[in-house]
């Protein structure tokens, strides 16, 4: 129910149950920052269970951080800080009223979520093929693994599928998170192509440029822990 023409910060006109369409804006965009605190809670409590388990076993995560590789890492890096500029650029558009530019840049950050996920999953693979997986389904042979990486194969600790658990928690729960977004972002270029956007209705895609900022903010933590610890 629509109880003005227009508004303020992004939405044309306030439900009934809200004073004004000012206090509807800044109700909506407390949510979205209350959500994202829950967020960042969530992926607290992963990085001080990785910190706790690397103080106990750090030659575990040495050692398993050379698995990665810092080339991809780095390569999704720049890709997700691309798109943080264009999810960027994709809002300021909308509020200024240059709705295909928005367009354009919207979908420029879906495809760098596409391109992030499809290096992830040649470095899933790479990894499932050298049976490094997680807990219990660790199934490398020592010998293949101390070759892959140059080491002495009694330099592979027993327990190195702990730091794989953490490895593809924290980008698997990552990497989902980059997925909601891009659903999110194409339902906004949904949006956008049917009209619902304009200079004076932008929250929801703000909601959304939000949830993606910090989502690559996200990255920048893991992207060193995961990758560079060795």
């Amino acid at each position: 129910m629509s109880t003005a023409k227009a508004g303020a910060h992004g939405h044309p006109a306030h439900s009934h149950h809200f004073d004004s369409a000012e206090h509807e804006y800044q109700t909506g965009k407390q949510g979205v920052w209350l959500f994202l605190a829950t967020e960042v809670l969530m992926f607290g409590g992963l990085f001080v269970g990785y910190a706790i388990f690397h103080h106990l076993y750090p030659e575990v995560f040495k050692i398993g951080a050379k698995f990665t590789d810092w080339r991809m890492g780095s390569a999704n890096t720049i890709v997700l800080l691309t798109s943080s500029l264009t999810m960027a650029l994709g809002i300021h558009f909308i509020q200024v009223g240059r709705q295909k530019a928005a367009f354009w840049n919207l979908v420029a950050t879906v495809f760098c979520g596409a391109i992030f996920m499809t290096i992830k999953y040649f470095e899933y693979s790479h990894k499932i093929h050298l049976g490094c997986e997680p807990g219990a389904w660790f199934h490398g042979n020592p010998d293949i693994l101390s070759e892959h990486i140059g080491v002495p194969a009694d330099m592979i600790p027993g327990n190195l599928a702990l730091y794989f658990s953490f490895y593809y928690m924290m980008t698997g729960l990552h990497g989902l998170h980059v997925l909601f977004g891009m659903g999110a972002i194409c339902w906004c270029i949904f949006r956008l192509k049917r009209g619902d956007f304009s200079e004076n209705n932008y929250a929801f895609v703000e909601g959304t440029g939000l949830f993606w900022h910090l989502i690559d903010l996200i990255w920048i933590y893991l992207f060193p822990l995961l990758y560079l610890v060795s």
